[in-house]
């Protein structure tokens, strides 16, 4: 589980790439103060576990799903991402609950400048969008943001001055992919109100009243 508040932004130092999965070897330091092996790390978003590490780098494997359904198969050697651990019991939560399993992705449609902010216009499909509501959340490469206005099929987001220094979305523009999660809450509502509704439409019409009318007493 994570919070979306990126703690710092990494480099990859390589990507190895198999037949369809990839090890990415990563430069870091914030993230690795307490590392363990197998522990989570959020890469732009995506929950991925360490397989190796040093005082400086770390590895990880990304396996075929994650590479085809991510933007981390576009990644190569020099490449910035957002890091962020796996959050701890009792610490501050600043972002919102975040899983780390990616939904798909989104490209920048447009990227303007609004006095101390900056906007971006993301281009979702239905698959996405219909989980996205104004001043809901959603995390885009793994930072934790306000939706500030939605339409068919696109979202708007602003980011402050911090955040666009502090993580790899100040230095993406019109044309980039970025990673998108929605908000898991709006997942388990819709899971739990499909299922309600299933369970309605499936309950058998034989009752206690239903027998009794017909004989069984």
């Amino acid at each position: 589980m994570f919070t979306g508040i990126i703690e710092e932004i990494g480099t990859v130092k390589q990507v190895i790439r198999g037949d369809q999965a990839i090890i990415l070897d990563i430069s870091a330091r914030t993230v690795l103060e307490d590392v363990k092996l197998g522990d989570s790390i959020a890469v732009n978003g995506v929950c991925l576990t360490v397989t190796s590490f040093s005082a400086e780098r770390f590895t990880v494997d990304v396996m075929p799903e994650t590479v085809n359904s991510t933007s981390l198969s576009g990644l190569g050697a020099g490449s910035k991402v957002n890091l962020e651990r796996a959050m701890i019991a009792n610490g501050r939560f600043g972002g919102h609950f975040v899983s780390g399993h990616v939904d798909g992705t989104g490209v920048i449609k447009d990227k303007r400048s609004v006095s101390n902010a900056v906007y971006y216009q993301i281009s979702v499909n239905s698959n996405i969008g219909k989980y996205l509501m104004f001043k809901g959340s959603v995390t885009v490469d793994g930072t934790s943001l306000t939706i500030f206005g939605v339409e068919e099929d696109s979202f708007t987001i602003s980011l402050i001055p911090h955040t666009s220094k502090e993580t790899i979305l100040g230095g993406k523009g019109k044309g980039d992919i970025v990673n998108i999660e929605v908000d898991m809450l709006a997942k388990y509502m819709e899971h739990l109100l499909n299922r309600s509704n299933s369970s309605s439409k499936n309950k058998s019409s034989i009752s206690a009243s239903f027998l009794e009318e017909h004989g069984y007493k």
